[in-house]
């Protein structure tokens, strides 16, 4: 049996079931009518595809558009510096393994371990108090600032494990054919050493953006009901309401954003 010829068809066959059927079956139940004892009926209606552009909607989409996005620069600006200097150390693998510690505990476990540092007599307020650094204690947690904190938090190491390697592949005898040319640092920042760490920077900033944009229970922790974002909206809709039809045509218009996203940046990387 020639196994090259039946790896491809078995991952195309796990990707069908898995990923295709489903998002096919999403897509057809965003146009079918609530109903409590079977999920969705006919007829078919496009009312669910409406209700996304009352302001309601618009206004939570532009919060979750906006933390992502926030929280992806913090990212980056952290993550670049911070690869670089791994770059330049000669102990790469045991700074590479601490950068990977946080993964092998559960970010929800962390995610609550968030809530002590951040709440009204937490570590944080209290040590700012022993400190006379402040009178009252910070309110810090269920806010936009906490779910950014959160986000920050569990997806930083998305962000520089990608720029890392992306680092590792640059050619340095470019760097100092433009030094012995004369160029100045910021030069040399700009026209070689930034173009050939791009791709690391794009793939880095898809792995914190993407999930950014989907978590629900960093927010649901976090940020409480003053933060509510697209997530945690498909997850009402999906478990509390009871409106399936609604939260497929959620899931649907966030999964084309994203993917829309995902090409165009792709596109711009390779152009690059």
């Amino acid at each position: 049996m020639n196994t090259k010829n039946v790896y491809p068809k078995i991952i195309m066959i796990w990707l069908f079931i898995f990923s295709f059927l489903p998002a096919i079956m999403l897509f057809v139940l965003s146009f079918m009518t609530p109903d409590i004892k079977s999920i969705a009926k006919l007829p078919l209606t496009f009312h669910h595809y409406l209700t996304l552009i009352e302001p309601l909607f618009l206004k939570i989409a532009w919060r979750s558009f906006y933390l992502a996005g926030f929280a992806t620069l913090i990212c980056l600006i952290i993550s670049y510096p911070f690869a670089y200097f791994v770059l330049q150390i000669k102990n790469k693998a045991i700074v590479v393994i601490l950068i990977l510690i946080p993964f092998w505990t559960s970010s929800l476990i962390r995610t609550y371990a968030m809530v002590d540092l951040l709440k009204w007599h937490g570590t944080i307020n209290s040590i700012l108090l022993k400190l006379h650094l402040i009178d009252t204690p910070l309110h810090m947690l269920y806010s936009n600032s906490a779910v950014l904190l959160g986000l920050v938090y569990n997806l930083l190491p998305f962000m520089i494990l990608p720029i890392y390697n992306g680092m590792q592949t640059i050619d340095f005898r470019c760097i100092d054919a433009a030094k012995d040319l004369g160029a100045k640092p910021i030069q040399i920042f700009l026209k070689v050493f930034w173009p050939q760490s791009q791709k690391g920077v794009i793939s880095g900033m898809l792995m914190v953006f993407l999930p950014a944009m989907t978590l629900f229970y960093i927010p649901n922790i976090l940020g409480g009901a003053k933060s509510i974002l697209i997530g945690n909206l498909i997850q009402n809709e999906f478990l509390f309401l009871n409106n399936w039809p609604q939260g497929a045509a959620s899931s649907t218009l966030l999964s084309f954003i994203l993917i829309g996203l995902f090409i165009a940046t792709q596109s711009k990387g390779m152009e690059k």
